[in-house]
């Protein structure tokens, strides 16, 4: 008997089928291939040239500095945004960049800045960090803590700038322990979650060899999830980098108030064109700081983002070194019978030793 053929479905309205030329139906519709053009300039998820990227991002600024130029040309009466709002045009304001790097002490302000991120985002990490790692080691931990993060996550970092002025005072202190404070519970929380997102696989395989606990968090746990630590590490930087400005509002004496301090000055004093040239500046340096940062990741890690493995490398011959040296040491002690006796060879030990007849 002969099998019948499935019958084919009706045009429906809310469904039109229309014949292609080998006879299947298609919906009318759908999306139909990109022509030649379309794909190569707006491929889906498809990686551009690096050339392609340097040309388009170099377009993209230099849309912005025409636009910038646009607005604020012509004499000041004639602007769109006239200098009293605050924008001067581009050459007036890369003009005053001499002003600022020799009278307002750009050099002086900038590394005070990077000294109170480092030192407040180091000191969050030396704390954050091993939280972070028993928090995704051990539940009860992490409930014993969690109410914490979370608070940290989402509390307004503005809010952050009156409670350490009334906790640590007005100096240097206050700005440390508000990048700490600040920066902190993501650190925890992202640290906790690396930890978490190690396979059980491994930890299974670590016991299964004899492994304990500490050394499975240690030798396990911990390496395969440096490197996206490390990556949460990189990010969290850059936005500690912004934080300081919101603590940079007040100077204390005769210190150097950081870039925040210039902005601050500048809008209530002038030159207003300061304010644009640390705007400017700013982003410049985060971005510098990361690509550096992006090597030193690579380099540790790469077999996970890439790069030549020096830094690997040279943290491998470093513990290396000091497992022999440790082993050299801390020699394992031997096995003391009763009465302070080594303990007797073993029985076949003994009469393999005499010879046979």
């Amino acid at each position: 008997m002969a099998r019948s053929e499935p019958e084919q479905p009706a045009p429906s309205p809310g469904n039109p089928t229309i014949e292609k030329g080998c006879g299947s139906p298609a919906t009318v519709g759908s999306p139909r291939p990109l022509g030649l053009r379309s794909r190569i300039f707006l491929g889906l998820r498809e990686q551009a040239p690096q050339w392609q990227v340097v040309v388009i991002g170099l377009l993209g600024v230099g849309g912005c500095l025409a636009l910038w130029w646009f607005v604020t040309r012509g004499e000041p009466e004639e602007r769109i945004i006239s200098p009293s709002k605050g924008l001067s045009s581009p050459w007036e304001t890369f003009a005053s960049f001499h002003s600022l790097w020799f009278d307002r002490g750009l050099t002086r302000n900038l590394l005070t800045t990077l000294r109170r991120v480092g030192s407040g985002f180091g000191l969050a990490t030396l704390v954050g960090v091993p939280l972070g790692v028993l928090c995704g080691c051990f539940s009860r931990v992490n409930a014993l803590f969690l109410p914490m993060t979370l608070f940290g996550r989402n509390i307004p970092v503005a809010a952050l700038i009156p409670l350490t002025f009334s906790l640590f005072g007005i100096g240097e202190l206050q700005k440390v322990m508000f990048i700490f404070i600040a920066c902190v519970a993501f650190i925890i929380s992202d640290t906790a979650r690396a930890i978490g997102e190690v396979r059980e696989s491994y930890v299974d395989s670590a016991y299964t060899l004899g492994a304990g606990r500490w050394q499975t968090i240690f030798k396990v746990l911990v390496p395969l999830a440096l490197p996206s630590v490390f990556n949460s590490l990189r990010l969290l930087f850059s936005l500690a980098f912004g934080y300081i400005m919101l603590a940079e509002v007040i100077k204390f004496g005769g210190e150097s108030g950081g870039l925040g301090d210039i902005i601050n000055t500048s809008q209530r004093r002038g030159p207003r064109e300061h304010v644009m040239l640390v705007l400017l500046i700013i982003p410049v340096v985060a971005l510098v700081i990361d690509y550096v940062l992006l090597w030193i990741q690579q380099e540790l890690f790469p077999y996970r983002y890439g790069g030549s493995g020096l830094l690997h490398s040279l943290v491998r011959g470093v513990m290396h070194g000091w497992e022999d040296l440790k082993g050299l040491i801390w020699r394992p002690a031997l096995p003391v019978a009763a009465g302070g006796a080594l303990p007797a060879p073993p029985a076949e030990s003994c009469a393999s030793d005499q010879p046979r007849s």
